[in-house]
Formats: C-alpha cells, structure tokens, sequence
C-alpha cells in the first residue's frame, strides 16, 4: 500500500507560490497551475467547480506570448459553481460570484455578481438580510445532508413543494 503522491492539490499549489487565507474552502475548481504565484486569494473563501486563470492564451499564437495578470480574491467570497475568474481581475471583500459566472473586470466590496460577462445585480449585505428575514418563515434543516434519514428527506421534499429553505 505504497501512496504514489500524499500531496493535495492545493498542497502543489502552495508550493508553486498560490496565496491563501484562513478558512479557504475550494470545490472541484482548477486554479491556474502554470501561474498560480499571480493569485492571492482572502479569508473565508469558497470556491465551487470553478476556474481561476491567471493568463490567457488567446495571444500565444499571433504574437508568440500569453497575456498574463494578477488575481485577487478578496475576504468572505463566495464563486458559485461553474464560474470563471479570467487574469487581470480584482474582487472585493463579501462578495458572491452567481453560478455560472464569468469575471472580465473588478469586482467592488460588497457586491452579488451573475452573467456573462459578470455584472452587478445587488449588494451581498442586502441578499443576506433578506434571506435572515426569510429563515423565520421558510423550513430550516439542522441536519447534515449526509446523515438525514429517509423519512427527513421525504419531509424535506414535502416541505419544499412551494418555495426554498435553508439546510446545513
């Protein structure tokens, strides 16, 4: 039982020079491996099936070079699921990355960001004080999704028939 390579992916990452902060949580994503020294990314970050990119390629054919630029993610991030974050980009503190997302530009404080290009369509604070309010009228589930029984999911789909809820 010999382990051929015990080193995470974010393990290589690191030492090739990626930048991270406390609580980084990253999901089924691809950071930019041949350029990962060029991405600094915050506390409490989640990334989920997504790609960060710190160069592109769209010049290497014509003019023998890639473009390369910085990235930086700020604290309290959230990148939804499919989402891509091209060079030469910035985002701010306590901002949510929309699934399916494409970063061209910066991205300001504060800010919930969805589309192709990404573009601004409401301040993370407001998105989280509404969904506070709703959590005292919707179903919450305190119960992991691995370690729900049979008779809670069915509960859950019953629950959930007309509207959202929260879940661990």
């Amino acid at each position: 039982n010999k382990i051929i390579n015990p080193k995470t992916q974010l393990d290589i990452l690191t030492e090739r020079g990626l930048k991270y902060g406390k609580n980084f949580n990253l999901y089924n994503s691809t950071i930019d491996y041949g350029h990962c020294w060029l991405i600094e990314i915050g506390d409490d970050v989640t990334i989920t099936n997504s790609t960060i990119l710190a160069h592109d390629a769209t010049t290497k054919l014509s003019l023998g070079k890639s473009k390369v630029g910085k990235v930086k993610i700020g604290s309290r991030v959230f990148i939804g699921y499919g989402s891509i974050v091209l060079c030469n980009t910035r985002i701010g503190d306590d901002v949510i990355i929309a699934a399916g997302s494409v970063v061209t530009k910066d991205i300001p404080n504060d800010s919930i960001v969805a589309g192709n290009p990404a573009k601004i369509i409401g301040k993370k604070s407001e998105y989280i004080e509404k969904h506070r309010k709703l959590m005292n009228e919707r179903p919450v589930y305190d119960i992991f999704w691995k370690n729900k029984s049979e008779s809670q999911k069915q509960k859950m789909i019953m629950e959930l028939e007309n509207g959202l809820g929260y879940d661990e």
